[in-house]
């Protein structure tokens, strides 16, 4: 993967209602005029994201709804804040990568909106995964800090997949987005990094923050390898599985 030569940028609050309008369905009233530049505020995105769902996860523990059943309803309270956008990219990649034998044939699955039984499979495992881990999180009643937290630092990850590869097509949300600049991408860092140091502290966030990177280099590198590139559905798989990747670490942790 190699980085773009970019020039630098000025952050703006208005950026925050650009992200949330691309990675949610939350209703704000936002420009596109800097979507690209836009990115250092999309661990933002994951700080709502997760609020929403922390908020359902607070809700279900008042009720003794038990682990299970919270981390069920936590779940959908993400998705639905979401659209799903992400785990709708970890399919199509799944479906694409593995399901063509070269590249325009992959790309050409990946638009397709039906999904295989690769993608299934992907979908499958990444939500049992992320069953299990916030299951033990609410039974260790931390679920709330740790999902915010894993939230904001997977979002942080796509920035950087955006400026380090190439688009892998000619159109489409990643092309739409562009790329950012590299300070946008390292402001986001320094901020999904501050807010889950405040949330789960020094330590957890290190070592999430090295399985978020490791699961973000890996991800490029197949995506380069089988497309020649990124597109939104490898941000939203790299942001998939950077998440679990977090979550896992803050369960063993716990």
């Amino acid at each position: 993967m190699t980085p773009q030569n970019t020039s630098r940028f000025t952050p703006r609050m208005e950026d925050i209602a650009t992200s949330l309008a691309i990675l949610t369905r939350i209703p704000v009233k936002a420009g596109f005029s800097r979507t690209a530049q836009a990115a250092w505020a999309f661990p933002v995105a994951g700080l709502a994201v997760g609020l929403v769902a922390g908020a359902v996860a607070t809700i279900a523990g008042w009720f003794g709804l038990g682990a299970g059943l919270t981390a069920g309803f936590t779940m959908a309270a993400a998705v639905t804040v979401t659209g799903a956008m992400h785990e709708d990219g970890l399919a199509d990649c799944a479906d694409g990568f593995w399901g063509g034998w070269e590249r325009l044939r992959r790309l050409e699955i990946m638009h397709d909106s039906r999904i295989g039984t690769y993608g299934v499979l992907a979908l499958g495992l990444a939500l049992l995964l992320r069953f299990s881990a916030l299951s033990a999180l609410a039974h260790e009643d931390v679920i709330v800090t740790a999902l915010i937290a894993s939230a904001v630092l997977s979002r942080a990850s796509m920035p950087y997949v955006m400026l380090l590869l190439p688009h892998a097509r000619a159109d489409g949300l990643s092309v739409q987005t562009g790329r950012p600049p590299r300070d946008a991408t390292s402001l986001g860092a320094v901020v999904a990094l501050a807010l889950s140091w405040i949330l789960v502290g020094f330590v957890p966030t290190v070592i999430a923050a090295s399985a978020v990177m490791l699961i973000s280099f890996v991800a490029g590198k197949i995506a380069q390898s089988k497309i020649g590139g990124q597109t939104g559905d490898v941000l939203g798989a790299t942001q998939v599985l950077s998440e679990i990747a977090a979550l896992t670490v803050f369960t063993a942790l716990t």
